[in-house]
């Protein structure tokens, strides 16, 4: 039995017999084991419905499936398009756990124009959804929030060459980093992949993400480098982190192809963690690795197969 299948069997939880019975042999061989809590190196950020044919549909049982079993972060993208009340149950659950926030989206316009053309209307929109989204992090303590600057200008009637979208992403930027630095919350630019995702996306390279974040010259706005979209746009992780490092605020997490757990597509993420874990530890720096990606396999067997292979993208020598 090679590694990976290994962690896959050893880490399944006590499922009782009818769902062991629904296994394969080699997985159902340890469904009766009590779950294992792992003491992982990195803060991976789970996401809702992702453990959820584990814990089933109430949001903070699956926070709690997930903390039992040794992650200790989370993120929600849609968190701000939930009830208030549902919010602060949320909240004070990750509280009472001991979790750490990931991400939510304060501003996703993904194929609209919202920040390359300079429309003040448009502007103040996206402004009055910042404002939002400080009020939602003040309340239930996020700190990280993901900004997307929507599509190029590529309009042949109003079209501006690239330098002037630039200048106005960056006006904007600016007028987004001055209602989240009172508060000391940072918004995390995400460069997209054009390939597979989002053909048009204004931002979809980390050194473009890095020049913006030293023009704006703000500790709230930072990059979150998404390894899934870097790897189709770019590729090179390794060096490209260490290059943008100093602006990078967060990671996201998915392999390619298919955006699923590490160990279903190309991507080295033993090596890369590892890369990224020695130079955190060595400049006194921290960050939280979004699990941003759906299972490669449905039901519970798919839901322990996620865990299992953070346990072996993790299993690296520090």
């Amino acid at each position: 039995m090679n590694r990976r299948n290994f962690l896959k069997t050893s880490s399944l939880s006590s499922t009782g017999a009818l769902a062991a019975a629904s296994l394969p042999a080699a997985l159902a061989e340890t469904a009766g084991a009590a779950a294992v809590k792992h003491s992982f190196k990195l803060k991976y950020a789970p996401h809702f419905n992702m453990f959820k044919n584990s814990a089933g549909d109430d949001p903070v049982d699956q926070l709690k499936f997930a903390a039992e079993r040794g992650f200790t972060a989370w993120e929600d993208n849609r968190f701000k398009t939930r009830p208030v009340e549902e919010q602060d149950r949320i909240a004070g659950a990750m509280k009472d756990l001991g979790m750490e926030w990931g991400v939510h989206v304060a501003h996703g316009s993904i194929g609209k124009q919202t920040f390359t053309i300079r429309d003040e209307d448009v502007w103040n929109g996206v402004l009055k959804e910042i404002e939002e989204s400080v009020e939602v992090a003040t309340r239930c303590g996020f700190k990280w929030m993901t900004v997307v600057p929507g599509n190029l200008d590529e309009s042949p009637k109003s079209r501006l060459e690239i330098g002037y979208q630039t200048a106005n992403v960056i006006e904007l930027l600016k007028r987004c980093a001055a209602l989240f630095e009172p508060h000391g919350l940072v918004m995390v630019l995400e460069p997209l992949n054009w390939h597979t995702n989002h053909g048009g996306a204004f931002l979809e390279r980390s050194d473009q993400a890095y020049a913006l974040c030293k023009a704006v010259n703000s500790p709230s706005c930072k990059i979150l480098f998404d390894i899934y979209h870097q790897q189709i746009t770019e590729g090179n992780l390794i060096p490209n982190i260490d290059l943008s490092w100093d602006e990078i605020g967060y990671f996201q997490i998915g392999d390619n192809p298919g955006r699923k757990e590490p160990g279903t597509g190309e991507i080295n993420y033993r090596g890369v963690l590892k890369h990224i874990y020695d130079r955190m530890k060595a400049e006194g720096r921290d960050f939280i690795f979004g699990m941003e990606h759906g299972n490669s396999m449905k039901g519970v067997e798919g839901e322990e197969a996620v865990i299992a292979a953070y346990v072996d993208a993790d299993d690296f020598e520090v």
